[in-house]
């Protein structure tokens, strides 16, 4: 039996600009490109292989936690080619593992596609900036470049907390510290009450995962840093509720003033399937905090914030929607991919319709009828 290497596999990665590698038992090794899954013409994996693999790269502490709670994540750099986010998982007693693939060179605004305020707003001295999106929208990424327009541009001490460490930054004209959760410090909350000891202006926290950690957040951008997190949810007003629903009712009035003053722009976004090319590009939905919106948090009337977004495009201003119509307009991706990522399917639906284009896939004329 020919063992699989992964440095083969890893190779292969990098060649073909994958950008994750599934390995499960009962198939061959599969990559993820542009979205779509694609095998590798390789014999499929057996229970052997798929162990073998995991220690060809597993730390001693991560093969210990799977031991232990049955998965693992961690980082590791491929020599200077690479670095992977490595997600390793029992499942029907077999080890199964996702590589993701983070790239060695950090993109610039231009290159991703950011709207240029974003430059403006990322050299406030305070103020909390709330990146978010599903799994694998490409966070982490943007917030790799804004971090890194900081560390060239401006005198800052910055400090991150990432589970685990992805992007390595270097200190250029900032100083720059990353913690990982689990192996510098225990968790996200603990690594945001420790760091205003340590003397930062800027702090990104990988995750707010938890009440405690988003009330660290909002209390740190509140004393006059600039923080950065990120959240799993779609849409600018979805994550102001979902940021002030983590709190207990008694406490969510004090938290809609403290998130007003203290909330300085919410990127939402969103990866999509390029139809001009290989490749894929990022959907936005992009709010800043004006006082007109500072105002709607405050009086808890976030559902009044998408119309704000639709009048404050001199702002920087937009909804995923429109963005994605856009991008569709410039043939950029298909009405398939807009439809399948819209807030409101529906409506774009309607307008492919009026503008006397018709939709590739029948049944997504049913979208109309499920929402």
């Amino acid at each position: 039996m020919s063992t699989i290497q992964i440095d083969r596999l890893l190779d292969t990665v990098i060649r073909e600009g994958a950008s994750d590698l599934h390995i499960s038992v009962g198939r061959k090794p599969t990559l993820r490109l542009s979205g779509r899954l694609r095998s590798l013409d390789t014999k499929v994996l057996e229970s052997d292989d798929t162990t073998a693999l995991m220690k060809q790269i597993t730390p001693e502490r991560g093969q210990q936690e799977l031991q232990e709670v049955g998965s693992c994540d961690f980082g590791f750099a491929y020599g200077d080619k690479a670095r992977f986010r490595v997600a390793i998982f029992r499942q029907r007693g077999d080890l199964s593992m996702v590589l993701r693939l983070i790239p060695n060179e950090l993109l610039t605004f231009e290159q991703i596609g950011l709207p240029p305020i974003v430059k403006e707003l990322i050299r406030r001295p305070r103020g909390l900036f709330v990146v978010t999106g599903p799994t694998g929208s490409g966070k982490t990424t943007s917030l790799a470049t804004m971090i890194d327009y900081i560390n060239m541009n401006l005198e800052r001490h910055i400090v991150t907390a990432e589970d685990p460490i992805e992007y390595y930054h270097y200190h250029k004209k900032s100083v720059i510290n990353q913690r990982e959760v689990g192996v510098d410090v225990p968790s996200f909350s603990e690594a945001l009450r420790r760091v205003l000891r340590a003397d930062p202006d800027v702090i990104l926290v990988g995750e707010m995962r938890d009440l405690e950690t988003i009330e660290a957040a909002i209390e740190a951008a509140e004393t006059g840093h600039l923080v950065f997190a990120t959240l799993h949810t779609t849409g600018a007003s979805g994550t102001i509720n979902r940021i002030i629903d983590a709190f207990p009712t008694n406490q969510q009035e004090q938290i809609r003033v403290q998130l007003s003053v203290s909330l300085v722009a919410i990127l939402s976004q969103v990866l999509l399937r390029r139809s001009d090319k290989p490749g894929r590009v990022a959907g936005y939905e992009f709010l800043v905090v004006t006082p007109a919106i500072a105002n709607l948090i405050r009086e808890n009337k976030t559902f009044r914030i998408d119309s704000a977004i639709q009048t404050g495009k001199k702002f920087g201003m937009q909804l995923l929607d429109d963005n994605l119509w856009d991008k569709y307009e410039r043939n950029m991706i298909d009405a398939e991919e807009m439809i399948d990522k819209a807030r409101d399917p529906a409506d774009l639906t309607g307008r492919i319709h009026r503008s006397g284009r018709k939709v590739g896939r029948a049944e997504l004329d049913d979208n109309t009828n499920r929402t």
